[in-house]
């Protein structure tokens, strides 16, 4: 029988020291850390409890939201095919089932590039289906599919599944001639298996007791994973390891790389058993990747580095003499940063960031050819392309408004196909929404970019009213850009009349590799700060209130969010954190925890620099809970999370009740950092967040 609770959990506190360059901290919350222990687990299901019980109020709003949810999305549906080898591969979904079907048909001949047009629900002439990921998520409440990768010839897949939500992965062979799997199974890989070109070999990665990529191993498909080769192991523990083909499926290649390093290993694909060799041996702080092409018959690498060059140059170089004489392609540019390059047969796209917007071009004689779109926000990106071969370009593209729209670019012609733009049931019309970018200016002069989408009434309110509600998101870590991007799930905020914001902040990728490096390690604190002053731009300019400003922000962005709720905390009304980074100091002094070294380049490495440790304890969110009016706050995490661990919200909850916070923690006790898994149960997810962000916002009626 359950009871009903009446009051919030309160953790007991038992003291733990923490001595650390002659300082002394006792933190009464680190047994929480004990995930086997059944006191915690009930802590846990308490902290749930109340938390259900406190937003009890919601539960209609959030079927409403759920089914508005489900209501724009098309649910039989399927992906555009994309052709590799002599099939087109493409993954269908159906109504009321959770996960995708994997399925190929054959093409047509040798020079059919056009995909088939394959209507939802209805099977087409020879169509195969490689996985249904229904079957294989059967009876487990967490399922994710990471390595999907099919042989040259096109029988033999090789995959690997996740049932805990912990990202260890059994590996898999199908022989899809048969249909049945192979009896070699491989446990505790990581993303990202492949097959040698000639179907004989798998190569994969597996981590150390730290979770870290360290290993890449050679498996003969069809023998004992006992007897599997040791490829290459990385002893720094700094870096992680990962293989590849090249497109040309010439190269396997392994890329080496830590946060701010790398080194590329490439091998002739006709001899995978054969020796490795490096193309650039390592160079603190020098990044860079390869792309191979040919030119008049030749072998050659295309490398994008960022030796002496902060936004990257793009070179070209012999395969055999790597470290000779280098051609340059494109040259480093203080306004442009170069991202990635893809090569083909024919042609070579670059992938680019100018101006804050993702860019895509081909590279000519002349430079690059930008592909041009006419929205003032917008992401595009290559899509998936892994024939050498092609006449075509497939790319991704979207906005606020525009839904996830997939073209080819047609090289010869210089012209975009459209063939695809995801339906938005129920009535959706673009028009009647409007996004624009504004710019906010940090306490050190820094200019931040804002991206906003609203409701095309929402900016033309009369100068006398009041502001509408408005949610804030920010990320800034890694380097990683949030890009404006369309999502069905907000249209029920801004349908309520709430404005949406991204705010680009340093430590992101926006900007450049200059906007990255100011947002990291000992000038970290310019994210939050950053954040702070976009909320303060937006409320002096009339788009927010503090009274009805929500921010939210997940991971690396949880830790903006426990920051900016100690700096910043009357600007906001509410903050939502999902699987937040809020103990970052612990986590980071502990070497065995998961991931933690290769994070140092991050974060700088507090165990041995003292600078580092006064400074990340100076802003960490966890240990800088003071007595004051926090907004109301949400904390989402899972109890299976590898990257961020539960027991940083978990202790952060429990740190914020003491000084009487309006805190609520959400577990989800079968998931991992993407949370649950299934498209169904994220949308109830996502809608279960969504009613708690109107809630604060005053609109839950």
């Amino acid at each position: 029988m359950t009871t009903t609770p009446e009051a919030p959990p309160v953790a007991k506190q038992v003291p733990f020291e923490r001595v650390q360059h002659g300082d002394v901290v006792v933190d009464p919350y680190e047994w929480l850390r004990a995930k086997d222990d059944p006191e915690v687990i009930a802590h846990l299901d308490a902290e749930n409890a109340w938390t259900n019980e406190s937003l009890s109020h919601l539960e209609g709003l959030r079927e409403t939201i759920f089914e508005e949810i489900r209501s724009r999305i098309q649910e039989t549906d399927l992906s555009v095919p994309t052709r590799e080898g002599s099939w087109w591969y493409y993954s269908r979904s159906e109504e009321g089932k959770q996960y995708g079907v994997s399925c190929r048909c054959p093409v047509a001949d040798a020079n059919d590039w056009t995909p088939p047009v394959v209507e939802p629900g209805t099977p087409i002439e020879g169509e195969q289906i490689l996985l249904d990921a229904n079957e294989a998520a059967e009876g487990y409440e967490f399922f994710s599919l990471g390595s999907f990768d099919v042989s040259t010839d096109g029988t033999l897949l090789a995959y690997a599944i996740d049932t805990v939500g912990d990202e260890r992965y059994e590996l898999r062979f199908r022989d899809l001639l048969t249909g049945e799997d192979r009896p070699d199974v491989i446990e505790g890989t990581l993303p990202g298996a492949m097959l040698s070109p000639d179907g004989r070999f798998a190569f994969y990665s597996t981590p150390d007791e730290a979770w870290r990529p360290d290993t890449v191993l050679r498996h003969e498909i069809g023998t004992d994973p006992a007897d599997d080769v040791v490829v290459f192991t990385e002893p720094d523990e700094r870096f992680w390891v990962g293989a590849g083909l090249t497109r040309s499926r010439r190269y396997i290649v392994l890329e080496v790389g830590s946060k701010v390093t790398s080194e590329w290993h490439i091998l002739d694909a006709s001899d995978p058993t054969g020796e490795f060799m490096v193309v650039w041996p390592r160079r603190e702080g020098v990044e860079y990747e390869i792309a191979h092409r040919v030119v008049d018959g030749a072998d050659r690498l295309l490398i994008l580095h960022n030796d002496g060059a902060r936004n990257f140059e793009l070179v070209e170089v012999g395969v055999d003499s790597p470290l000779g004489e280098r051609t340059v392609v494109l040259p480093h540019s203080e306004q442009v940063r170069l991202e990635d390059v893809d090569t083909f047969e024919s042609f070579t796209a670059v992938s680019f960031r100018r101006d804050g917007l993702t860019r895509l071009g081909l590279l000519t004689p002349e430079g690059l050819r930008e592909i041009q779109f006419d929205e003032p926000l917008f992401t595009v990106g290559v899509s998936s392309n892994p024939e050498w071969s092609q006449p075509t370009l497939r790319l991704s593209y979207g906005s606020f408004v525009t839904p996830a729209t997939v073209f080819d670019y047609v090289v010869a012609d210089d012209r975009l196909r459209l063939l695809k733009r995801q339906p938005v049931l129920g009535g959706y019309n673009p028009t009647d929404y409007e996004e624009r970018r504004v710019w906010a200016t940090a306490p050190d002069g820094a200019r931040i970019p804002i991206s906003l989408v609203a409701r095309s009434e929402q900016f033309d309110r009369p100068s006398t009213a009041p502001p509408p509600p408005f949610l804030l998101y920010g990320y800034g870590s890694y380097e990683a850009s949030i890009d404006p991007s369309f999502s069905a799930a907000r249209l029920s905020l801004l349908d309520r009349g709430v404005m949406f914001g991204i705010a680009h902040v340093r430590g992101g990728g926006e900007l450049g590799r200059a906007w990255y490096d100011e947002g990291k390690l000992l000038s970290k604190k310019n994210t939050f700060t950053d954040f702070i002053a976009a909320a303060d731009d937006l409320i002096a300019e009339g788009y927010a209130s503090p009274d009805r400003l929500v921010a939210e922000g997940r991971s690396a962005g949880g830790l903006l969010m426990g920051a900016i709720a100690n700096m910043g905390a009357d600007r906001f009304a509410g903050i939502l954190a999902g699987v937040p980074f809020v103990d970052p100091l612990t986590s980071i002094l502990d070497p065995s925890l998961p991931l933690t070294v290769i994070e140092w380049d991050e974060w700088g490495d507090p165990l041995h620099d003292a600078s580092v440790y006064e400074y990340m304890k100076s802003y960490s969110p966890y240990e800088n809970v003071t007595e004051q009016q926090y907004p109301r706050i949400l904390a989402v995490t899972s109890l299976n999370d590898t990257r961020v661990l539960y027991v940083e919200p978990a202790k952060w909850t429990a740190r914020l009740r003491e000084v009487g916070a309006p805190v609520l923690l959400k577990t989800e006790m079968s998931a991992g950092h993407g949370g649950v898994s299934g498209r169904y149960s994220a949308w109830r997810e996502r809608a279960f967040e969504l009613a708690w962000t109107l809630d604060v916002l005053g609109l839950a009626d």
